[in-house]
């Protein structure tokens, strides 16, 4: 789909019917676009949605198959234009011939905090869900239009330490949002690839939950 650096790569999925579907973007963590994440819009796409991962390295050549490689490669990213290929992402959803419009966003670890820059960036998101994601400036959180559902872990110090202030300007913007912690689960949680850190029972509640919070801001 066409984005701020050219054409960027994706992977999309969607229901075997011949219908519309509410869009979601799914963005990756900071390994890239990968099998996991690969499997995780297919998950979303199972549940009656058009899902589309974004490869924000693509305008690298796209992710490689050594993850550290991938991190590297996003560490070099440039932040504002990064923002742009998955807020294009969103606008190339919602006039998808098999979309009703409406559109939501999810991300993991780096990409939550994507996530909330996507709510920030496009008006056009109906409700994003960010895992374990870093928060944006307060000063940017009135900017937010879409409803929020924020996954947090129980065992993430440093990016638990940013929640206070940003429930604060969440109220104070009258942002529409709900939070879950999930205590004895660690960052990156939801990684079913990652045995060190996954964490069954809070992966599945977590994931309950999102696509509940989806059915409900997109499908009606």
């Amino acid at each position: 789909y066409p984005g701020a650096t050219g054409l960027v790569q994706g992977y999309l999925a969607r229901p075997k019917q011949d219908a519309k579907w509410p869009g979601v973007v799914v963005i990756h963590e900071n390994r890239g676009l990968n099998p996991h994440i690969e499997d995780v819009t297919r998950r979303v796409a199972l549940e009656g949605f058009l899902a589309l991962a974004p490869d924000a390295l693509s305008p690298l050549g796209g992710t490689p198959q050594d993850p550290d490689q991938a991190r590297t490669m996003i560490n070099s990213l440039d932040m504002a234009s990064t923002i742009d290929n998955f807020t294009a992402a969103v606008r190339y959803l919602k006039t998808h011939a098999r979309s009703t419009g409406k559109v939501g966003v999810v991300g993991f670890c780096w990409g939550g905090a994507m996530s909330n820059q996507v709510a920030v960036k496009s008006a056009e998101v109906t409700a994003a869900v960010p895992y374990y994601a870093r928060q944006p400036a307060d000063e940017d959180v009135p900017k937010i239009k879409a409803s929020l559902l924020l996954h947090y872990a129980g065992l993430d110090d440093r990016i638990n330490a940013g929640i206070p202030a940003f429930e604060s300007a969440l109220k104070k913007a009258s942002v529409d949002y709900s939070i879950y912690m999930y205590e004895g689960a660690k960052h990156a949680f939801n990684n079913d690839t990652n045995a060190e850190r996954y964490h069954k029972e809070a992966a599945q509640l977590a994931w309950k939950r999102t696509i509940a919070f989806f059915k409900q801001k997109l499908q009606t």
